[in-house]
């Protein structure tokens, strides 16, 4: 097994073991879906979307090809192809990133800071630069249009919480009891 294949499986099991959901297209695992739910504190919050990532050969020496499924409103994402415009991704990889920072940074930090000065999608960097409060209006209507948690194939994502605030039981229960129900049948 090479060291290329080595590090593609390590980063995608600790994709999988993080908080996203993992949909496999092929038995390679060199192609997959993550669903990704927008950040909180943006316009993107509550909606959920199915994000395709593909692994190059060479990855981690060479980024992933990563796109939104369905549609979202953003400067910075091409409306019809779901590609993203990040240099990140797309000049700047380092084989020190991993599919975790791409979903637990890269992406959170596209949706919260758009850079409409350089866009793949005109029309929503036009609008954010002239109205903003426009702009987050129609980013909410695309998340309620189609980004739907049921849309996607997932249920509402739990809000996280901070060490110090605790889990309601309707909100996670994780007795032995529970996972004993689970198991047992």
């Amino acid at each position: 097994m090479s060291s290329s294949t080595k590090r593609r499986d390590m980063d995608l099991m600790k994709l999988m073991m993080s908080d996203y959901k993992v949909e496999m297209i092929n038995d390679e695992m060199q192609e997959f879906y993550v669903h990704f739910h927008g950040p909180n504190d943006s316009p993107y919050h509550g909606g959920v979307w199915k994000v395709k990532v593909e692994l190059p050969d060479a990855y981690p020496y060479k980024s992933p090809s990563i796109g939104f499924v369905n549609k979202i409103y953003h400067p910075n994402v091409d409306e019809r192809s779901g590609s993203i415009c990040l240099d990140v991704i797309n000049q700047t990889w380092s084989p020190m990133f991993d599919l975790v920072n791409v979903f637990e940074v890269f992406i959170p930090q596209l949706l919260l800071y758009p850079n409409p000065s350089d866009p793949l999608n005109d029309e929503a960097a036009a609008l954010m630069m002239r109205d903003r409060i426009a702009y987050e209006l129609k980013v909410k209507e695309y998340c309620q249009t189609f980004a739907k948690p049921e849309d996607v194939g997932v249920g509402a994502a739990p809000e996280k919480k901070s060490s110090d605030e605790e889990l309601s039981e309707n909100e996670y229960d994780s007795s032995d009891e529970a996972v004993a129900k689970a198991v047992d049948p």
